[in-house]
């Protein structure tokens, strides 16, 4: 039985797979075979192969001094000359990164050993390399760190100088920062005082001028009460004073306006009727220097669920805004139409008009349409600002648009319509009557509010007494059983809180029904208000209405 070979091995996956990067070149230099692991060392391919060494290896031309060729033709041609191997010294090689004319900068150690054939001549030449760039990095690196060694103790002692001046700076710069610090502490208790100035000022503000428009709206409501048949100026007056009602509560709050944080009062609305009573108080204005104002309205109500205070802001301020900016001679017209669901409100004028690129600024805050000057109509420019946010408030949408400076100004404002069947009155009867005569008795400083209060309830039918001071308010509830107490907060020498508690003391101080009336009336006075022993808190203008409404509930509980 013949005898079984042993296993030829396979030299080329040997040659492959050795770790150092080899390269086979013919005699006259051409790259004969090449294993993976110089293809991975100089970052090539397999198509080097059949091309020559110094074709694929160039010297990097951007380096003057560049040698790698040179050395290695060299030393390739000494073994193939001699036959014998050569060990190359080390050499810097730059190789190509391949990239248009990018050069990678490389250090080898490369031997390249002949292969002889049977008559002793060279065949091939074995280039074996290793890449040392590291090495020399990592060399040249200890060299300048022993450099920096020696610079670094040459300028230890100027450093230990330079620190002792700059400790002796920082220690300077401290202390400016610390009083500095003082500084902004003593600025930011000066800032937050000034805030919380500014915030009784307003509140106190609020208060006084609640007063007034308590007084006014008292009269009016007496005046009602006089004239049962009614009069044009008690609907002007009732709506502009609600209007100045709702502005001073604004007060205690002016960003509100311009961030969407306004209140609302929702009914269903007729915008008509909106639309009527704002034109009708403002047309004599139209009417100086030959403005004229122009209303279209449906035949049939349009029903939005809104505020009818606010919807009437929206339209006065977009009124006031075409007055202002409509010359002599010129003409608005107001246009309501309701369809899919929706009211269109349109207040059209032929006055300055403006870029149509401009439109969406308009509705900015201290935004206006022309540029303050000598014959600009006054305004802070809030007035767009505030109808846009009212509108919002009541999902709907404002927009403006014009053709361009001096060919006039449209503003259209949409809201969603209801289906509510119909409106609430705007002014419900001022005649009321409890369901029993009670003895009142009415602390308020205002004179001519305290007087026009107490002749509004005497024409109830109520027994009412009067006072200024809360002194004489204790000594008149200890004289008298009186069943309701309106008391003032704000009054000349005890506050209406004092005048609570101590009423409240008594052995029959819960008896009798305290119910505070003032132009104080944010949430923090309402707590003080019912600590203090109120039962109810009433901001000031109060409607006769309200304030029956709620004696009622209160005799009834």
């Amino acid at each position: 039985m013949p005898d079984v070979p042993p296993d030829v091995p396979d030299f080329r996956s040997l040659f492959d797979a050795m770790l150092s990067p080899l390269l086979i070149l013919s005699p006259d230099f051409t790259i004969v075979e090449v294993n993976r692991a110089y293809l991975t060392a100089t970052r090539t391919e397999r198509s080097i192969v059949g091309k020559r060494i110094f074709d694929v290896f160039p010297d990097n031309p951007q380096d003057p001094s560049a040698d790698g060729v040179t050395n290695l033709r060299r030393s390739l041609e000494t073994v193939v000359a001699s036959g014998r191997t050569d060990t190359m010294a080390l050499q810097r090689y730059d190789i190509p990164t391949g990239e248009e004319g990018g050069f990678d900068e490389r250090y080898w150690s490369p031997v390249n050993a002949p292969v002889l054939g049977e008559n002793g001549q060279v065949t091939y030449v074995i280039h074996r390399v290793e890449d040392v760039t590291e090495f020399v990095h990592l060399r040249r690196v200890g060299r300048e760190q022993q450099r920096a060694v020696a610079d670094a103790q040459m300028r230890a002692e100027g450093m230990e100088i330079d620190l002792f001046v700059r400790a002796r700076e920082i220690r300077e710069v401290n202390e400016q920062l610390s009083r500095a610090n003082h500084e902004l502490d003593a600025a930011g208790r000066r800032l937050r005082e000034e805030q919380r100035a500014k915030d009784r000022f307003i509140a106190t503000l609020s208060h006084e001028l609640r007063n007034p428009l308590a007084a006014a709206t008292a009269a009016t409501e007496l005046l009602a009460l006089d004239m049962p048949d009614g009069h044009p100026a008690l609907s002007v007056l009732e709506r502009q004073l609600g209007t100045l009602a709702r502005m001073s509560n604004d007060l205690l709050d002016g960003t509100r306006a311009v961030t969407g944080r306004l209140e609302l009062v929702r009914d269903a609305v007729d915008v008509r009727s909106v639309v009527h009573g704002a034109c009708a108080d403002i047309r004599g204005l139209f009417g100086h220097e030959g403005r004229t104002l122009g209303v279209v309205l449906p035949a049939e109500p349009v029903l939005v669920d809104g505020d009818r205070l606010r919807l009437a802001q929206v339209l006065t301020n977009l009124l006031s805004n075409a007055l202002k900016y409509t010359r002599p001679g010129g003409h608005t017209e107001v246009g309501l139409t309701a369809a899919d669901g929706q009211a269109r409100l349109t207040v059209r004028d032929d006055g300055i008009g403006f870029q149509p690129a401009q439109a969406e600024e308009l509705f900015g805050v201290f935004m206006r349409a022309a540029p303050a000057g000598p014959d600009t109509p006054e305004g802070l420019g809030l007035g767009l600002a505030v109808a846009r946010t009212v509108v919002e408030l009541h999902d709907g949408r404002i927009s403006a648009h014009s053709d361009g400076p001096g060919k006039g100004a449209s503003f259209t404002v949409l809201l969603p319509t209801t289906d509510s069947a119909s409106p609430r009155q705007s002014r419900p009867p001022a005649a009321h009557t409890t369901h029993r005569r009670l003895s009142l008795l009415i602390v308020e400083d205002n004179a001519d509010l305290a007087a026009t209060y107490r002749t509004l309830l005497e024409r109830q039918g109520h027994h009412v007494t009067a006072v200024h001071t809360g002194r004489d308010a204790l000594a008149a509830t200890e004289a008298h059983p009186f069943d309701v107490v309106l008391c003032d907060l704000g009054l000349p020498d005890i506050d209406g809180y004092a005048v609570a508690r101590a009423v409240r003391a008594r052995p029959d101080g819960d008896q009798l029904r305290l119910i505070a009336v003032s132009g104080f009336s944010r949430s923090t006075d309402r707590a003080l208000s019912r600590a203090a022993g109120f039962d109810a808190h009433l901001a000031k203008p109060l409607p006769l209405t309200d304030l029956l409404e709620l004696m009622e509930r209160l005799d009834g509980a």
